[in-house]
């Protein structure tokens, strides 16, 4: 193998050449990830609800989160026109309100269990914690979107574990158990 990269070929041939969607998915399914549900007022004044596990915290000053949203999703076009939204991080007790919000074809606020903002948002009853931004930016990454939002208002409810996502099912933390000399493992 030559130590030098040919220069006729592009960096990113390389990875596009041998990962495929499968093999992407495969990595994902193993990785943990916390649960939440996004909830929003559509144009019509209609609540609209998703279950995401692709939020991440971007910055602590200014307070900033991201997620993703394949444009495909029926909830896309409430996000795409959504000045502001609510994300709402679910305890290990809401897998079924996560199993619900993900669901197509159903009423996903019919159950109840949620109640509405002074800023009109809707908010799940339940989460051990939520925050409510306003959208900075839909950033498009291939087929799905990457949605930026400006964090205004949190408000943490308990200290109960998070639901945690991982390989195509729900799970709770359990905390290590300690070693002989008192660490965490």
């Amino acid at each position: 193998m030559s130590a030098h990269p040919d220069p006729q070929r592009s960096p990113d041939a390389d990875r596009l050449a041998e990962v495929t969607a499968d093999d992407f998915r495969q990595i994902f399914r193993r990785h943990p990830a916390g649960v939440a549900v996004i909830t929003l007022i559509n144009a019509a004044g209609t609540p609209v609800g998703f279950t995401a596990t692709s939020v991440i915290s971007v910055a602590a000053t200014p307070p900033t989160v991201a997620f993703s949203l394949a444009a495909s999703s029926r909830s896309w076009p409430a996000v795409a026109r959504s000045e502001s939204l609510v994300i709402n991080f679910l305890t290990a007790e809401q897998a079924e309100a996560s199993s619900r919000f993900a669901a197509t074809d159903v009423d996903r606020f019919a159950a109840g269990g949620w109640s509405v903002l002074e800023s009109g948002e809707p908010v799940l009853d339940g989460g051990h914690s939520w925050l409510r931004g306003t959208v900075n930016r839909r950033i498009p990454v291939g087929p799905s979107f990457l949605i930026i939002v400006d964090v205004l208002r949190t408000e943490v409810r308990s200290t109960e574990p998070p639901l945690v996502y991982h390989d195509r099912a729900h799970h709770t933390l359990v905390p290590a158990a300690p070693r002989e000399n008192g660490e965490h493992r």
